[in-house]
């Protein structure tokens, strides 16, 4: 069966129609309010050397997902919200949002001392060998704070 147009433009690596589908102009502004907000700055997320546009469509879609959708919802306040995002981050080994997590965190009220015994109970149940290795993300973020 022959390739639709949609499979070839797929198989080049163009932005799909789809990639921002519910993903407005204002829902994007919003988000990035919210982030500008959270981390006490504008979020600026630039395009890497190499990186192709539809890299910015990656950008989009994530900042909407998480600044425009969950950040913004009730049930949690952003210091909840921070202490889980810090967990999660930090469980994963994903260095960079760990270290933006984590100064959303201490922005949205949470202690130093607080994200100390995060650690020690992700230690417990992630393992120490990743409690420590994020903990040094966590200490770099301390000496920025300081």
């Amino acid at each position: 069966m022959p390739a639709s147009a949609d499979d070839k433009r797929e198989s080049k690596g163009a932005p799909r129609p789809e990639a921002n589908a519910g993903n407005t102009e204002r829902d994007y502004q919003r988000a990035l309010a919210t982030a500008g907000r959270l981390l006490g700055q504008p979020l600026v997320l630039p395009l890497g050397d190499g990186e192709p546009a539809v890299g910015e469509d990656f950008r989009r879609l994530a900042t909407v997902a998480t600044f425009g959708q969950s950040w913004p919802r009730g049930g949690l306040d952003d210091r909840v919200r921070a202490l889980i995002s810090v967990a999660i981050a930090a469980t994963l080994g994903t260095h960079e949002p760990l270290r933006g997590q984590l100064r959303i965190a201490l922005r949205s009220g949470v202690t130093k001392e607080e994200v100390v015994e995060l650690f020690i109970h992700l230690a417990a149940y992630a393992g120490a060998a990743r409690a420590f290795d994020s903990y040094q993300d966590a200490l770099a973020v301390f000496a920025e704070a300081s």
